[in-house]
């Protein structure tokens, strides 16, 4: 359950990270492309060795493909799901990795994100 937890807790980070951009057409239409970006931070949640260049690039690049509230909804809601079938992940690096990549919040992290409360229109 902590595992579980601590995976909710570094994707609604994630998410949290593009609040407060305009209505604009959304670009993200699928957990496929979430799951690219974040993809290769897996391993790190779960070792705790250096963080793979990959994952901050991914932090990075999907901070920048969620710009619309339609974006970051779609993005937080399949992070959310994709977190509940993930075991193994310690929650100390899912909720640093923000900051080991250099991203800011503008939200705080939450393990209770309702993704359509949290960007709502």
């Amino acid at each position: 359950m902590a595992n579980s937890l601590a995976f909710k807790l570094a994707f609604v980070a994630l998410v949290c990270m593009v609040v407060g951009a305009p209505f604009s057409q959304a670009t993200i239409s699928s957990c496929s492309q979430v799951t690219q970006y974040v993809g290769p931070c897996i391993p790190y949640f779960k070792s705790g060795e250096a963080v793979p260049p990959a994952c901050c690039q991914g932090i990075i690049n999907l901070n920048g493909a969620a710009q619309t509230t339609p974006d970051r909804r779609t993005a937080c809601t399949c992070l959310v799901n994709t977190a509940t079938t993930t075991s193994g992940l310690k929650p100390n690096l899912v909720s640093g990795l923000p900051g080991v990549c250099g991203v800011r919040l503008p939200c705080p992290i939450g393990a209770n994100t309702k993704c359509n409360r949290t960007f709502a229109p």
